[in-house]
């Protein structure tokens, strides 16, 4: 039987949901002093707007390969996405990529306002620290600690944070392919390389597992940017929940851009190879990761 990556995407997602609504709930935790309420609903329509989660599901995933399924690495996971969240209320902004619409709705500057949103995105961002250092992640304090640090990483100044400067500097200016690759492994592969090594950390995997699955992570987040990059040449604003062709008008600089569209179609059946080959020694218990994979290159939206 051949597995539907989109089904089970839609499956694993009403968990993380169910976490996320949890996380972002009314009642203020402990040392908290109050969550005031229109920052509460812009935190809650900017991460429960809907969306495939796939950072958090290749968590689940990926921990799941070496044999951990509970709520730790859910709650693990779900930090890994109010990162993304946050990165894509603040990526909305006039200031930024100036989006008005954000999976078919409003985004949450334009559902409330500038401020509240630049609020919501710190809470947002400050709350999955809270969230991955939480017992239940891992027993073992010097893992959380480990999870923490590569989170920090992945998603600050040398990863997604830096990427998005460099992307912003690329506006109408000449790019190397390096200097693409670079910039786009940042942005958007950093966080796609750690929701695969975190998996693996999780479940307390031998380190040339981890590694294999931080690679496998490296080659999912390139064939993730380049198929954006398709479509954001070839879909419709329709289909894709948001306005299309603002890569081409901003006149930022992108592999497809660079390549042709064929040469893009060529490198990501290549990347699926490398993917595939990457989880090969695991057989059939890393089925549901190589679906995501092929899912990643052929997803319409």
């Amino acid at each position: 039987m051949t597995l539907d990556p989109n089904q089970h995407l839609t499956f694993q997602a009403k968990f993380v949901e169910a976490t996320l609504e949890t996380l972002l709930a009314t009642q203020a935790l402990p040392d908290e002093t109050v969550r005031p309420p229109r920052l509460l609903a812009a935190m809650r329509h900017g991460a429960l707007n809907g969306g495939k989660r796939l950072r958090p599901v290749l968590v689940m995933e990926a921990a799941n390969l070496f044999g951990r399924a509970d709520d730790g690495v859910l709650q693990a996971a779900c930090a890994l996405e109010l990162i993304h969240c946050y990165s894509l209320v603040h990526d909305d902004l006039p200031a930024m990529d100036d989006d008005d619409l954000r999976r078919g709705q409003p985004t949450v500057h334009k559902a409330y306002d500038e401020a509240t949103a630049i609020l919501a995105g710190d809470a947002l961002l400050t709350l999955a620290f809270d969230v991955i250092t939480g017992e239940a992640v891992h027993a073992d304090a010097a893992v959380r600690l480990r999870l923490s640090r590569e989170l920090a990483r992945a998603s600050g100044i040398g990863g997604m944070a830096g990427g998005q400067m460099l992307d912003l500097e690329s506006e109408h200016r000449e790019r190397s392919e390096a200097e693409i690759r670079q910039l786009q492994s940042m942005k958007t592969g950093a966080l796609l390389r750690y929701a695969c090594r975190a998996g693996a950390i999780l479940a307390d995997a031998a380190e040339a597992d981890v590694d294999r699955l931080t690679r496998f992570g490296e080659v999912i987040g390139l064939a993730f940017q380049l198929a954006d990059d398709l479509l954001d040449v070839e879909a419709s604003a329709e289909t894709m929940g948001k306005a299309t062709g603002k890569d081409a008008e901003a006149g930022k600089a992108t592999l497809v851009g660079l390549w042709g569209t064929d040469r893009t179609r060529n490198e990501l059946g290549r990347l699926v190879e490398e993917a595939e080959t990457l989880l090969a020694p695991y057989g059939s218990r890393a089925a549901i990761l190589s679906a995501l994979a092929r899912f990643i290159v052929n997803r319409t939206n």
